[in-house]
């Protein structure tokens, strides 16, 4: 029986009038990334770089994502050629590399993305997910098509190469990420510091320049409107662990320091 694979994130961005507001999926666990996938936002971004993520716990949250109408994306841990060949053939559709910081590491993405010619993506699409064990027609013809790839720039070099990285053909789209780049520019953990909103609004004019989506991570509300306004075409806003945590501690905050400030008051 033939199967039809979901729109790519490519394809969402080209049909979208608004920026596409996303969150990340860190936990590891398959609950708490359905209940960010039932949320309404417009996207979902499994991570393998800093998370406890492993292939398995990338498929049982990519099938279940699947119920709901929202695009999840799977950050590779590395620009490793092995490592986007295991993810694809998951079925993961939308990658996003991490730490590109030059053309050739951008292309290098590309190809690894890609089954030869174009690229050198082991072939293995009875075996997997990815083609649904060969019941997608053509498949090995049209992988292209169902995937996206974007890549984050998330250093100095990167900011400067810009412009090359959003040229290379196969790159959707270019995600800065301002934690590391602040940390590039000597300025970690100021990820609203001036020079690094300025270097995150230079990726943003180059990428546009070459006729790429541009996106951000931005958990901080004012900067996210910033970016936004600023002309962002997706944007991450929060992550399933960092929502707990906070939320967590305000639960603290309410119903324990304000007990104990009660209590010392009498």
């Amino acid at each position: 029986m033939p199967l039809r694979l979901d729109p790519s994130f490519r394809e969402r961005l080209a049909s979208s009038d608004r920026a596409l507001i996303g969150m990340w999926a860190c936990s590891g666990s398959t609950l708490v990334t359905e209940v960010a996938a039932g949320s309404g936002l417009d996207w979902l971004l499994i991570d393998m770089e800093h998370s406890t993520n492993t292939l398995e716990s990338v498929l049982l949250q990519l099938q279940t994502v699947a119920a709901y109408p929202i695009t999840p994306l799977v950050r590779v841990p590395s620009n490793d050629t092995v490592a986007i060949k295991q993810i694809l053939d998951l079925g993961a559709q939308n990658l996003i590399v991490p730490m590109v910081s030059s053309a050739d590491e951008a292309r290098a993405a590309v190809a690894a993305t890609r089954y030869p010619p174009a690229g050198v993506r082991g072939v293995g699409s009875a075996l997997a997910r990815s083609a649904r064990w060969n019941r997608v027609d053509g498949y090995l013809q049209e992988s292209a098509q169902h995937t996206s790839l974007t890549v984050q720039i998330e250093t100095a070099a990167g900011v400067d190469a810009a412009a090359e990285i959003a040229a290379v053909d196969g790159i959707d789209a270019v995600f800065v990420g301002p934690s590391d780049l602040s940390a590039s520019m000597g300025l970690l953990g100021q990820q609203t510091h001036p020079d690094v909103v300025a270097a995150v609004e230079k990726v943003f004019t180059a990428v546009k320049a070459a006729g790429k989506p541009v996106g951000v991570n931005a958990f901080d509300p004012a900067a996210a409107d910033a970016y936004v306004a600023g002309g962002a075409d997706f944007v991450a806003v929060g992550a399933d662990v960092a929502l707990l945590a906070r939320a967590s501690e305000a639960l603290a905050a309410r119903f324990i320091t304000a007990e104990g400030s009660a209590r010392a008051s009498y």
